[in-house]
């Protein structure tokens, strides 16, 4: 690290040319009062910034009377060495990058900081005033001590912010190593399924690591997935609320209390431009479901069966997550329902698929699949007798109705057949959607 340069007096000045005997009795008496200015200056601030804690040192004083007493010291012996060309000290190195490390670690602000400073060198210069017209240093050389002043306090900030700096780095690398703790108790399935031998708890084990990062516990959490649109993609700004570790390949999020009013609309804005899927809202201790719901919709994103380049909810498509997850399974039971349609061609085949699925989800007559189709109702007329042909009394069955329809709507989210017909509208909620459905009737 460089040390910072002093502040210096002009060569050829008026300080310069102020008697020696002059300097040393201003020096003299500067540095028998710096204690005392240091406690003036100290009772300011106090009043000025009344909530401010006091941190103390490792010899019980207060970490920000001594740093001015230092600085006090130091800026008097400096002029006197200037004075006799006898270099330039600079400021005490590593006084102020600790003064200004041990405030970033106690949660001041760098404006406040910068505050406190241009209050001391304000304080400062009233007494330097006074000493100087008590030992009858010239007004030209008085005011090159003021710019002195400010060029030396320009030092004491920069050395301020370094420790200032490096401290924030700290508490941040050291957060996001308590936040990623908390996110691997939080999602681990052992959160939930945890044996009656285990010794730790990892209720309490939640409890301690969020409360190192003063995350609150909410009752509800919703986990997302993300898909980067860059590797360099910088982190979306969710909000420190938000648990967000940018470390994993696709990041991960954890959303608290995802229904609260205004949370899907801040994620929406803080996301665009990213991609992915935040799983259904679920206790917290059951937060690792969530995330499996998420991981399951971008699985299907990355398939094209789900839309891509948005970050989606996944109560906004429950109906293709359910049915497009368990593909060995879906699959079976639609080589067994759709068995009839294997002597139909395919084309033919395809539109009885389609005009079944009409009727079972309208429950309606020839006019009703019609208007849902597009096509003329005795042309409905003439495929329904057809599948009942196909099928048999077995049409008729609730139980074999129902897994039609449901290897129907697998087929038809994966465009293996065609949409007919308006679709719910839903809207933007994580909690759920909601929309509507045609009204149903018995079938003829």
């Amino acid at each position: 690290m460089t040390a910072h340069p002093a502040a210096t007096v002009p060569p050829r000045s008026a300080w310069h040319h102020v008697p020696r005997i002059q300097v040393r009795r201003f020096a003299s008496i500067a540095l028998a009062e710096a204690p005392a200015l240091a406690e003036e200056i100290m009772r300011e601030i106090r009043r000025e910034y009344p909530h401010l804690p006091v941190v103390l040192d490792e010899n019980g004083e207060p970490m920000a009377l001594v740093g001015i007493r230092r600085a006090i010291e130091s800026f008097v012996q400096h002029l006197e060495h200037v004075h006799d060309a006898a270099g330039s000290p600079t400021v005490p190195p590593g006084l102020f990058e600790n003064f200004g490390r041990g405030e970033g670690l106690n949660g001041r602000s760098l404006d406040s900081l910068q505050a406190i400073y241009r209050m001391g060198v304000r304080l400062a210069w009233r007494r330097f005033a006074d000493i100087g017209q008590r030992v009858e240093i010239p007004p030209p050389a008085m005011y090159e001590l003021v710019d002195a002043g400010y060029e030396y306090l320009d030092g004491l900030v920069d050395q301020s912010v370094r420790g200032y700096a490096e401290a924030a780095a700290r508490q941040a690398g050291e957060r996001l190593r308590h936040q990623r703790r908390l996110l691997e108790v939080l999602l681990a399935e052992s959160h939930r399924d945890r044996s009656a031998g285990d010794r730790d708890d990892p209720a309490d084990a939640l409890v301690e690591r969020a409360a190192r990062i003063g995350w609150p516990l909410p009752e509800k959490v919703a986990v997302g997935v993300l898909l980067r649109p860059a590797r360099e993609a910088v982190a979306p700004a969710v909000g420190p609320e938000v648990l967000l570790d940018m470390d994993y390949e696709r990041p991960r999020m954890v959303v608290p209390e995802p229904d609260a009013a205004g949370r899907p609309e801040l994620l929406q804005r803080a996301l665009t431009g990213w991609a992915g899927a935040i799983g259904p809202p679920v206790p917290l201790a059951e937060a690792a479901k969530s995330l499996a719901w998420a991981e399951a919709a971008v699985r299907l994103m990355e398939r094209g069966l789900l839309p891509a380049g948005e970050v989606l909810f996944c109560t906004e498509h429950t109906e293709a997550l359910v049915l497009l997850q368990p593909e060995e399974l879906i699959d079976d039971l639609a080589a067994r329902c759709l068995a009839p349609l294997a002597a139909c061609g395919p084309a033919h085949g395809r539109r009885l698929a389609e005009t079944l699925l009409a009727w079972l989800e309208t429950r309606g007559g020839a006019p009703e699949v019609a208007a849902r189709l597009g096509v003329h109702p005795q042309t409905v007329r003439y495929r329904l007798r057809q599948i009942r042909e196909l099928w048999g009394d077995g049409i008729d069955d609730p139980d074999r109705r129902f897994e039609l329809e449901l290897v129907l709507r697998a087929q038809r989210l994966r465009g293996e057949i065609g949409r007919s017909g308006p679709q719910p509208r839903r809207t933007r909620r994580m909690g759920g959607r909601t929309g509507s459905r045609p009204t149903t009737t018995r079938p003829e």
